[in-house]
């Protein structure tokens, strides 16, 4: 059976961890997602898989919009976590953003869009 939580472990939360990743991950995007990966490294530990999304103010200004979207995006990768492991690998940092200031009208919408960043990854 898969494993379909989105534990406490798992959240990218440690200012630090999120200082790194801007500092040296690197930017993809497919659509309206933007995802930072910054994968393990023999100069650089990962000790594991940490995941973190974020809206910005900019795009929705009510925080009941931007918390909706979260949602969505924290969903999408808790259903399609293997896919993103295999995508991206098992010691990660990752954070994906939404950007776009249009509402995803529904949640396949979103995850059409995970799946193929996803694949694209694979590809290269």
């Amino acid at each position: 059976m898969q494993n379909f939580k989105y534990s406490r472990e798992e959240k990218l939360k440690k200012n630090t961890e999120i200082a790194l990743l801007f500092d040296k991950g690197k930017w993809r995007t497919c659509g309206n997602l933007r995802i930072i990966i910054l994968k393990d490294k023999p100069n650089l530990e990962v000790e594991s898989l940490k995941f973190g999304v974020s809206v910005s103010k900019r795009y929705f200004k009510k925080a009941v919009h931007r918390n909706r979207v979260k949602r969505l995006l924290r969903e999408c990768y808790r259903l399609n976590k293997d896919l993103f492991k295999e995508a991206f690998g098992e010691k990660t940092l990752a954070m994906m953003f939404w950007v776009s200031s249009e509402m995803p009208a529904k949640f396949q919408e979103v995850e059409e869009q995970f799946i193929k960043l996803c694949q694209m990854q694979k590809k290269s």
